[in-house]
């Protein structure tokens, strides 16, 4: 008959995460890179794993990416001349009007004037380049 062995295990039970700090990290990481260092010990010294060690090893391998501030925005003065005559089309434009059906010739194509200035837009651009011009010609005048 054999009996029963009568070993008794401790398990710890960690219920919440540790959170290590930087400083912490870096000199549990510099430890694992000292001659003769060998990184099992040092975990077991720490309470980590040697996979945690060798984790934050790799991260601080990586390069760091330094915030840089953006420069501020500046706008670029812009003379404007009022023009009489319509301005010069070239000759695709000017073949692109002669099939459009008549009338047509300013379809897709926004006017504005705002005090005495006018802009024309064609109709690919887009709707945040547009409103930015818009409020560009509101605040300059």
């Amino acid at each position: 008959m054999l009996e029963p062995r009568t070993s008794v295990r401790r398990v710890e039970v960690i219920t919440e995460r540790r959170q290590f700090s930087a400083d912490d990290k870096a000199r549990f990481v510099e430890e694992t890179l000292a001659p003769g260092a060998v990184v099992s010990e040092v975990a077991r010294r720490h309470g980590l794993s040697p996979q945690q060690l060798f984790t934050w090893r790799r991260q601080m391998r990586q390069p760091v990416a330094i915030p840089v501030a953006p420069e501020p925005q500046t706008f670029v003065p812009a003379v404007v001349t009022p023009s009489s005559t319509p301005p010069e089309r070239s000759p695709r434009q000017r073949r692109r009007l002669r099939k459009a059906p008549e009338g047509a010739e300013n379809s897709g194509i926004i006017e504005l004037e705002i005090n005495g200035v006018a802009v024309r837009v064609g109709g690919g651009a887009d709707a945040a380049t547009v409103a930015a011009v818009i409020h560009a010609l509101k605040t300059c005048t």
